[in-house]
C-alpha cells in the first residue's frame, strides 16, 4: 500500500472523520486485520481565521514538505478551505496533493450533473478555489447563496460546525438553502464543509448531496490501494 499524508487541524473534528474514513475505505478491501500507514500533519486552526493568505500558504507549504520528507506519497489536505493554498502547494512540492474538488466533479460526472450548488463557509464558496477546478476541468457550472444568506452560511460554518456544535437552527438553514438553490437550477448541491455531513443527511434532501469529505476520503483510499 502506498503512503499518504494528511494535513488536518483544520478543524480537527474534521481529521478525525478523515481518519476514520480512509481506515474503514481501505479495510473493505485489506479486511480488518491491519490498516494503511498515514502520516498526519495537524495545524492550528487560528491561521485559517486570520485570513492571511501569505500566512497560510506558507504553512500548508512547510507542513507538506515535512510529510513529503517522511515518506508520503501523496497528500490529501483534510478540509474544504485550505485548498486556497493549492495553486501555490503544489509547483513547489513533488509529491501530489489529490484536490477535494477532482473528487466532487468526477462524482457529479459520474450522476450526469452539470450544475451544483456550493454551501460552506465564504472563502470556499467565492474564492474559486473549488468552483474555478470545477469548470475548468469538468464543465460544470457552480452557484451559491445570495446576499444575507452568504454571510449567515459563513457564521454557521465558521463558529458553530469547526467547533464541533451541531444545532437544529443550523440544519433548518442549510436545508432551506438547499432548497433555494434547487429552485435556482442546481441539479445537486456540494456539502463543502467536512462537517456539514454530519449536520445534514443525504435522506433530508430531494437532490443529490455530494458530501466532499466522502468523496476525498475514497480518493485517498483508491490512490492507498493503487486504483487511481
Amino acid at each position: 500500500m502506498k503512503t499518504i499524508g494528511l494535513i488536518g487541524g483544520t478543524s480537527w473534528h474534521s481529521t478525525i472523520v478523515y481518519y476514520k474514513l480512509i481506515n474503514e475505505m481501505v479495510g473493505e478491501t485489506i479486511g480488518t486485520q491491519g490498516n494503511p500507514e498515514l502520516l498526519i500533519y495537524s495545524i492550528n486552526i487560528e491561521i485559517m481565521r486570520a485570513q492571511d493568505a501569505e500566512k497560510i500558504n506558507n504553512k500548508y507549504l512547510e507542513a507538506s514538505l515535512k510529510l513529503q520528507e517522511s515518506g508520503a506519497e501523496a497528500l490529501v489536505i483534510c478540509a474544504n478551505t485550505p485548498h486556497m493554498a493549492y495553486k501555490f502547494v503544489q509547483p513547489r512540492i513533488d509529491i501530489p496533493i489529490l484536490h477535494i474538488a477532482d473528487a466532487t466533479g468526477k462524482e457529479a460526472i459520474r450522476l450526469g450533473v452539470g450544475k451544483v450548488g456550493l454551501l460552506g463557509n465564504k472563502p470556499t464558496m467565492t474564492k474559486g478555489f473549488i468552483p474555478e477546478l470545477l469548470k475548468d476541468n469538468y464543465g460544470i457550472e457552480t452557484i451559491i447563496p445570495q446576499g444575507e444568506a452568504l454571510e449567515k452560511s459563513h457564521f454557521y460554518v465558521s463558529r458553530e460546525l469547526t467547533q464541533g456544535r451541531f444545532t437544529d437552527e443550523a440544519r433548518t438553514f442549510f436545508l432551506d438553502q438547499i432548497s433555494q438553490l434547487k429552485a435556482r437550477g442546481a441539479e445537486a448541491v456540494v456539502l463543502g464543509c467536512t462537517e456539514l455531513p454530519i449536520l445534514i443527511s443525504p435522506e433530508s434532501s430531494d437532490i443529490p448531496l455530494l458530501a466532499t469529505t466522502d468523496l476525498h476520503a475514497r480518493m485517498a483510499a483508491d490512490f492507498i490501494l493503487g486504483n487511481s
